[in-house]
């Protein structure tokens, strides 16, 4: 059995040299900003910008690999480094979980179990050649590597498992942030009653993706969907501002680093009966959330049928004139053409330039949603769900022309 020189020793090499912060308060906030940046961040370059998916996913991860280079060079934890590193890895994340949703068509529940998958791989590979996963041990390159691969892959798997709970509950961003706050404030209550630290700490940190993701859409989207309508842009500057003072406020104060006093140093045994209690309290909690979920999924979801009176009227069918009436003419004008456009280079044989075109229509009517969709939410609703199956036609890894020329023979018939 170590001494208690020994271990302290140890433990002081260990907040030497250990590349990851301590978990405090300040941790936990600035995760969920950089998480809500992911979303917004992405979505602002993504669409907003006309990058398009795949281009904006090339280059994060050439990022990615710029960033991940700085940190493992550092010899330390170093608060600008880390945290930009954090905030490459949401978006990169993100991006990937976005490719296969919506170029790929993979569904989310698939998406979802895969990334699961793979995460338990990484924390088992982890842990049988290191025989730690805990965070206060980053010591060396080996456990580093695991430890920003198992980063990228939560927030991966947080971001498809927060959509899919979107799309089975049908809740408003506003709504959404309840479930992945009140998850983690079961963690907090089960760290308190004895759970494991390191199990604990790994579920908090997925369930940090799906809150600031819900918290980004919540800022960013108009208000007939129930958010706060800033916008993509404004969300992701107002959130990168305030990691940018968290982290120059703990770059000066080192807050987040425990100074090497033997209080702090003083290595507390787990309670292996007690943390076994709290493994049936979190299989309880996740019976619970299912629970929740598949009776959510089974109410009705006509959120645009609340806007306009009855649920029938959200999945009635409408005519030309009826899908556009709302919008000004000009409006729908130019999505007709960007249509027609797209259609012409697709017969006669310009793939490229057919997808290509596309994106102008993706970007025009990203652009006008905040103005078109107060106007008539069903129409709105209507001709959104069009261009999602236009772009993921044409944007498949292998198109088929016919799928593609159907896509956009109805969206033109709609606009008229």
């Amino acid at each position: 059995m170590a001494t208690n020189m020994e271990r302290r020793s140890a433990v002081t090499d260990v907040h030497g040299l250990n590349k990851v912060p301590e978990v405090t308060v300040w941790f936990w906030v600035i995760k969920i900003l950089c998480t809500t940046v992911g979303e917004s961040f992405a979505d602002w370059i993504n669409t907003t910008l006309g990058v398009g998916l795949v281009n904006t996913s090339l280059i994060f991860t050439v990022v990615l690999a710029a960033v991940l280079t700085w940190q493992l060079r550092t010899r330390r934890y170093v608060p600008v480094v880390y945290w930009l590193m954090v905030v490459v890895l949401s978006v990169t994340g993100t991006l990937y979980t976005d490719i296969l949703t919506d170029s790929q068509g993979v569904p989310l529940a698939v998406s979802s179990s895969v990334f699961a998958l793979v995460l338990t791989a990484v924390f088992g590979i982890w842990y049988a050649r290191e025989r730690t996963l805990s965070i206060h041990s980053i010591v060396t390159r080996p456990r580093e590597l695991f430890y920003w691969l198992a980063v990228l892959v939560t927030f991966a798997l947080g971001t498809a498992t927060g959509d899919w709970t979107l799309e089975l509950t049908g809740w408003t961003p506003g709504l959404s942030v309840l479930l992945p706050l009140g998850l983690i404030a079961s963690i907090v209550l089960a760290r308190r009653l004895g759970a494991s630290t390191v199990l604990s700490f790994w579920l908090a940190y997925i369930l940090t993706r799906p809150l600031g993701a819900n918290l980004g859409d919540w800022f960013a989207s108009p208000g007939g969907d129930g958010g706060l309508g800033l916008g993509t842009a404004v969300t992701s500057v107002l959130f990168l501002a305030a990691i940018l003072a968290t982290v120059l406020h703990l770059a000066r104060s080192r807050a987040d680093v425990i100074e090497s006093r033997s209080e702090d140093l003083a290595v507390r045994a787990a309670d292996p009966a007690r943390e076994r209690i709290m493994l049936g309290y979190y299989a309880a909690v996740a019976l619970a959330t299912a629970g929740l979920l598949f009776w959510a999924h089974q109410q009705p979801h006509a959120a645009a049928a609340s806007e306009e009176g009855d649920s029938a009227g959200a999945t009635a069918p409408l005519t030309p004139e009826q899908a556009t009436a709302s919008f000004p003419a000009a409006e729908v004008a130019k999505f007709r053409t960007v249509t027609a456009d797209t259609l012409t280079k697709l017969n006669s044989g310009d793939q490229a330039g057919a997808k290509a075109r596309i994106a102008d229509l993706e970007k025009a009517w990203d652009d006008d949603r905040p103005t078109l969709q107060p106007r008539n939410q069903h129409a709105w609703t209507l001709l959104d769900g069009q261009i999602d199956q236009v772009l993921k036609a044409l944007r498949a890894s292998k198109p088929d022309r016919a799928t593609e020329v159907k896509a956009l023979d109805t969206l033109l018939a709609s606009l008229g």
